[in-house]
């Protein structure tokens, strides 16, 4: 049972609707693309159809999000909150250092509030990927559809101004920032008057004292935070030395609850550290990867949705961790044998996935959803920390 001071969150990692995903959806951008080695956005529905089998045309919201959304209304979170890696844009020119540019039209904005999303993080390597201009339209669409965002702006101080959400319960404070190791371009940042991303100048001391800063002059007490940063690669399991010590020093300065990592298409570890919870790296939740090669070791079509719940001080209560698999760009509950194989890999060898380690207390529950017109029972296993 969850008390009224107790703050319950649903996070998701990259959320990334563009590209072949736009190009099923209701409305879509131009599909040509500027890549080296692909040109159109067609090509990745012919990959993904090519591994998994026909994609439905138009793909409605509910499809895309599949069982995700049977999840979230189990789950009941008292926030929603997302990186949203993609463009909201129409606008047609990329930004041309960049190889790979995500965009997915406006008229889609729709499926966010399909999910409840309250917050979007925007401090990423996409956001900016069709210029200024197409995010002063990601901006405005978001605005459009009432919801929050973080990580970007139409000058300094709106990047860098945390989402701030009020509940009954107390405030919860979202700021995001992007590092130049995750790709993200220095360039990006904003100037007066000039729109741009949040970004860091790297992970050391001046970057840790900037968020701290940052952090103190907006929190209250008894208001909870989350810092979002996008860091890292795309593929691996290690963890920098720079990433573990940036995480420990914002919360050792008290700054912090949740440190909400992601720029890994996979999921990574997870440490609690002083009883606050870091993430870092949630992996892709929504992506158009399938029937892309070259990385099936890591498993990226197993996604992960998040659902942490915090004291009233800040420190995690619990975490409950309920893996998803993206098929024909939907997602869905993962098999039995799926889901066998993580729990394998996880309860036997953790050096397998070290993402899960440091000693957290931990259990599998087992649920079941009962056979429904026509559809097969189903069951799946949810990972529960117990701080």
């Amino acid at each position: 049972m969850k008390s009224d001071s107790e703050l319950s969150l649903f996070l998701a990692g990259d959320v990334m609707t563009g590209r072949g995903i736009d190009q099923c959806l209701g409305r879509s951008v131009d599909p040509q693309l500027h890549e080296k080695f692909v040109k159109s956005a067609e090509q990745y529905v012919t990959l993904a159809e090519r591994h998994s089998g026909p994609i439905p045309r138009p793909l409605t919201f509910r499809q895309l999000w599949g069982d995700a959304l049977s999840e979230l209304r189990r789950r009941q979170a008292d926030l929603r909150i997302i990186n949203l890696e993609t463009a909201l844009t129409t606008h047609s020119e990329p930004w041309t250092e960049k190889g790979i540019h995500y965009r997915m039209h406006p008229g889609n904005a729709g499926l966010l509030r399909t999910a409840g999303i309250d917050v979007c993080v925007l401090a990423n390597n996409h956001t900016m990927d069709w210029g200024r201009e197409g995010l002063t339209e990601t901006l405005k669409t978001l605005k459009n559809q009432k919801i929050a965002r973080t990580g970007a702006g139409n000058d300094p101080p709106s990047a860098a101004s945390p989402a701030i959400l009020t509940l009954k319960n107390g405030r919860l404070l979202v700021f995001a920032y992007a590092t130049p190791c995750s790709g993200t371009p220095p360039s990006w940042k904003p100037d007066a008057d000039i729109p741009g991303v949040n970004v860091l100048d790297g992970l050391g001391t001046a970057a840790i004292g900037r968020v701290i800063d940052d952090v103190r002059r907006h929190r209250r007490p008894g208001d909870r935070v989350i810092i979002s940063i996008h860091w890292g690669g795309n593929w691996g399991y290690d963890i920098p030395s720079t990433q573990r010590t940036f995480a420990h020093s914002v919360l050792d300065a008290g700054v912090a609850d949740v440190i909400f990592g992601h720029s890994s298409h996979h999921p990574k570890r997870i440490e609690i550290y002083r009883n606050r919870l870091i993430l870092y790296g949630c992996g892709d939740l929504i992506n158009d990867y399938e029937g892309i090669g070259g990385q099936e070791a890591y498993r990226d079509d197993l996604t992960m949705m998040y659902f942490p719940r915090l004291n009233a001080d800040g420190s995690l209560k619990s975490l409950e961790i309920t893996p998803m698999k993206i098929h024909r760009f939907s997602l869905c509950y993962p098999s039995e044998e799926e889901v066998a194989t993580l729990t394998e890999s996880w309860n036997h060898d953790p050096n397998l996935h070290p993402w899960i380690q440091f000693g957290i207390p931990s259990r599998w529950i087992q649920d079941r959803i009962p056979a429904k017109d026509g559809d097969r029972a189903r069951s799946f296993l949810r990972l529960v920390f117990d701080a």
